[in-house]
């Protein structure tokens, strides 16, 4: 599990690496030179952010996952746009409504992800195995989608 990390004026940001490259978010050329990212928008419910990729899912889809997660945690903070951004080896995402989730600076996260999404859950607290049960359900439902 990375940690949300302070990136300065551009708020909270979490490490995301292998979660973006695998729900096809980033694509690199062999050399590492970046020939994608997407744009993104960050759902914020209690305990959970959900990172959708806004060209590869539906406006559907995208209700249905929101309604999901809204039903489970009895919660439905802002979206914001964002978009994966190199940082170091790898790649981070910005995370505008992490507050509005109860994520702080330093707080543990753990990922779940699938083509087009990456569910960013709590990793501390009394509601972390919930939100990383609702991360798994939420890929599942994505991957019902896309079959």
């Amino acid at each position: 599990m990375n940690r949300i990390k302070d990136s300065g004026a551009d708020g909270v940001a979490l490490q995301v690496t292998k979660a973006v490259r695998a729900a096809g978010m980033v694509e690199e050329t062999d050399d590492g030179d970046i020939t994608r990212r997407a744009d993104v928008r960050v759902f914020a419910f209690d305990g959970v952010l959900l990172v959708i990729d806004l060209d590869h899912v539906s406006t559907g889809e995208i209700a249905e996952l929101v309604a999901a997660a809204a039903n489970d945690t009895k919660s439905i903070y802002r979206a914001a746009d964002s978009k994966p951004q190199r940082a170091g080896n790898g790649f981070q995402v910005q995370l505008p409504p992490a507050k509005d989730a109860g994520f702080d600076v330093s707080d543990r996260a753990g990922t779940h992800f699938t083509p087009g999404v990456v569910v960013i859950t709590k990793g501390d607290g009394p509601r972390a195995k919930a939100a990383s049960r609702l991360g798994a359900d939420l890929v599942s439902l994505r991957q019902a989608q896309i079959q």
